[in-house]
């Protein structure tokens, strides 16, 4: 893209749908490529996106030096959101559970790109549903699966997940075979506490509820 001082973005080619109807090529960039678009822009009317930026990365950096500072952040952007403080508890502990896991994952050989496998065979086990079949039931499309949970989703995703740790440090896995049946066995204790809840309650657990649609009314 020509912004007078000739900087060119690296931007691939996508065909999209043009206002005339047909699919032509069209220059697309991700956020990163953007982002170094906006830093290489002479133009004054940039200079609030530089300075925004620039903020982002001195917080980042105090984040790094004082990862207390991260979750302060976290519960006062989901007050802004209008999330109860009981809920932002419940989901700030559901992080701590959350990375438990996936360091005890990296611990049995676990790559990052297999968290996903997993995470979805728990969510299967003790949910009904996969992760994204879950999504898909609370009408999310990016959104965040655990943003959109109710206190007793949470907390039943909470056990799945702590219990999967749990089992994973006591048998010490050493393929991914054996770290899949372990996962389900994990999801399957949290499970079983679902399945006795909505036996004594008569209600469902998993919920079409989102935070998307209750915050909104």
């Amino acid at each position: 893209m020509d912004e007078g001082n000739q900087t060119v973005t690296n931007c691939n080619g996508l065909k999209m749908l043009a206002p005339d109807g047909k699919m032509r090529m069209t220059d697309v960039a991700d956020v990163e490529q953007l982002f170094r678009l906006i830093q290489s822009i002479p133009s004054p009317k940039a200079e609030p996106f530089k300075l925004w930026l620039a903020q982002l990365g001195r917080e980042r950096l105090d984040e790094m030096q004082d990862p207390e500072i991260t979750i302060d952040r976290a519960m006062a952007q989901y007050l802004r959101m209008g999330y109860s403080e009981n809920w932002i508890n419940q989901r700030i502990k559901s992080i701590e559970v959350r990375k438990e896991l996936t360091d005890e994952w990296k611990a049995r050989g676990i790559q990052d790109h297999q968290f996903g496998l997993l995470t979805d065979i728990i969510t299967q086990a003790w949910a009904g549903k996969t992760t994204r079949e879950y999504k898909a039931y609370k009408g999310l499309k990016k959104e965040n699966l655990r943003d959109n949970m109710t206190n007793t989703e949470l907390i039943l995703n909470m056990l799945a997940e702590a219990s999967t740790k749990d089992i994973s440090k006591i048998e010490e896995p050493q393929t991914l075979e054996h770290s899949k049946r372990i996962a389900k066995r994990g999801g399957n204790v949290a499970g079983l506490a679902r399945k006795e809840l909505e036996a004594q309650t008569g209600q469902k657990v998993v919920s079409p509820l989102s935070a998307k649609k209750v915050l909104k009314k």
